[in-house]
């Protein structure tokens, strides 16, 4: 039987589940054009059907192969509600009558393999007995890999957890109250002021050789406090809305998914395609930024003196002993450091779940435009503006973050009382003719080379997001004002303790940055550049 020049089977409506009726169908050929002797064109592969359901015109994102690869071989995947449309329509024919029948055949078919499911784990079997009957159901309907925490290896010892740390790092921000995350950054710096009240470094003092009396207590440490305390956590609540805002409602609305489980494995598949960089930054923030820093920086020094370091709450029992033990500053700065690189590595996760949303956008524009007839522009520019926003918000903390780290070590190595004296008069010398507050000594700065990696990936990140959005659209007039806001932070990062009165450069483009996290835009623009009469702010 033949419709529309394809070959065309009725449902056969026999009680198959989905893998009996799809093995058959697909060695059938059903829904194949014929061939041009007028017979069928043979059976199906699984390129030839990701083709046919990728040029169907009503579906915008087309199937990934490794999906319908995924119905051909002998597991017990199913096929998600949205897939089960467009597989009806290429066993319909592309005719609307015989496409519903299959499509209520494909339905039932698939409700058939999860029954069988659910009986193979109530029998007992030892991979399933632990899952919740819906959480198996769910990993068995899915047509992409089970999520990180359902999926299971096998060796000889039986069947094991398989870890996935880019979704458990994405599943950090995701998941939970977009509280949680901040908080949890903001309590752990809390504890740690605490316990340096405690020890009695949080204030405390030391006399230079050169006869300056010098603070250095943990709670003035700026790139403790300002960073883990404000900063960071502000980062992580923009990062987090911006996810949430690209899962709930902009990717599904562009994609347009057929539901948001559907639109959820599909994000979940841009996530692990970047599983190589989440171990590779998880590994140097935790051997290099973590523990060989703390090595090189803290426990040396103490142990056996050296290393040429600029003083400071991490090494002040080597000269005020009576204030805190060298055993207790190594059990301090071992938690410090602890916690300072597991928090950087979130930032960095952070800065690849954006660069994630940005690729994942510009694809999902690059599809839309190539549509005929269709004219999407509204909602991507939209879309955009809305992302280019938390990515603008993102860049400027991350910015900050580095540079009251660079502030913090340049103070170290100056002729500063403190760090806000220290600031102040090199403002005031820029206008008294005076060109020597910042001399002082000279020391190895680690944190210059930490802090320089910080501004160039998330100025990275940046620069990524306006390129792929921004160039050859509607979003110029919005970005160049963040542009110019990023690349005044990056200056005044760059020329830190360079000059007398670099700290009046800080004194203007800190507060313009601080601005810009409530209005990127820095004022208000017509909304008519982005497609419509309306303004935004």
């Amino acid at each position: 039987m033949f419709r529309n020049g394809k070959l065309f089977l009725p449902p056969p409506r026999d009680g198959s589940d989905f893998k009996e009726l799809f093995k058959r169908l697909a060695a059938a050929g059903a829904g194949r054009p014929l061939g041009k002797d007028g017979f069928p064109a043979g059976p199906w592969t699984p390129e030839l059907l990701a083709e046919a359901i990728s040029q169907i015109d009503s579906n915008r994102i087309g199937v990934d192969l490794r999906t319908v690869q995924l119905w051909f071989q002998e597991n017990g995947k199913g096929i998600s509600a949205a897939n089960i449309r467009w597989l009806a329509r290429v066993f319909g024919c592309d005719d609307p009558e015989a496409t519903s029948e299959w499509q209520v055949e494909l339905s039932a078919a698939q409700s058939r393999l999860s029954a069988k499911r659910r009986e193979w784990k109530r029998a007992g079997n030892s991979v399933a007995k632990d899952i919740p009957d819906t959480a198996l159901t769910a990993a068995f309907d899915e047509e992409t890999d089970p999520p990180a925490e359902l999926a299971w290896d096998t060796d000889a010892q039986g069947p094991r957890r398989r870890f996935n740390l880019a979704r458990k790092s994405e599943a950090f921000f995701s998941h939970g109250s977009p509280l949680n995350l901040p908080a949890s950054v903001f309590a752990g710096m809390t504890a740690l002021g605490f316990l340096s009240y405690i020890i009695g470094i949080h204030n405390v003092t030391y006399e230079r050789a050169d006869g300056l009396v010098k603070q250095v207590g943990f709670l003035w440490a700026a790139n403790w406090t300002l960073d883990f305390m404000v900063f960071l956590p502000l980062f992580f609540f923009f990062v987090i809305e911006l996810l949430v805002f690209w899962k709930s409602e902009g990717r599904r609305k562009l994609a347009a998914q057929g539901d948001q489980v559907e639109s959820d494995d599909a994000w979940l598949r841009n996530v692990d395609a970047s599983s190589y960089t989440y171990w590779s930054v998880f590994l140097i923030c935790l051997l290099f930024a973590g523990l060989f820093q703390w090595i090189g920086v803290s426990l040396i020094p103490l142990m056996k003196g050296g290393g040429n370091y600029a003083m400071d709450w991490g090494k002040i029992a080597l000269v005020r002993p009576a204030v805190i033990s060298v055993p207790e500053t190594v059990i301090f700065t071992g938690l410090a450091y602890l916690y300072m690189c597991l928090v950087f590595y979130l930032f960095f996760a952070g800065l690849i779940l954006l660069y994630t949303v940005v690729h994942d956008l510009w694809k999902i524009g690059d599809g839309l435009k190539k549509l005929p007839h269709v004219d999407h522009q509204q909602e991507l520019n939209e879309a955009g503006l809305t992302v280019m926003r938390g990515v603008f918000r993102c860049t400027v903390l991350g910015v900050l973050v580095a540079i009251w780290m660079k502030v913090q070590s340049s103070y170290l190595a100056s002729s500063g009382e403190n760090i806000v004296a220290w600031l102040v008069g090199d403002m005031s010398s820029m206008f008294q003719g005076r060109n020597d507050v910042s001399t002082g000594f000279r020391y190895r700065m680690p944190t210059h080379y930490s802090s320089l990696l910080i501004v160039i990936s998330t100025c990275f990140v940046f620069l990524y997001g306006s390129i792929r959005l921004g160039v050859g659209g509607r979003l110029y007039a919005p970005l160049w004002k963040m542009s110019a806001v990023v690349a005044l932070l990056v200056v005044s990062y760059l020329l830190i303790d360079a000059f007398a009165g670099f700290s009046t450069l800080l004194a203007i483009s800190v507060p313009v940055a601080l601005y810009g996290l409530f209005d990127p835009g820095l004022g208000r623009w017509r909304e008519s550049e982005l497609g419509n009469n309306q303004s935004v702010s």
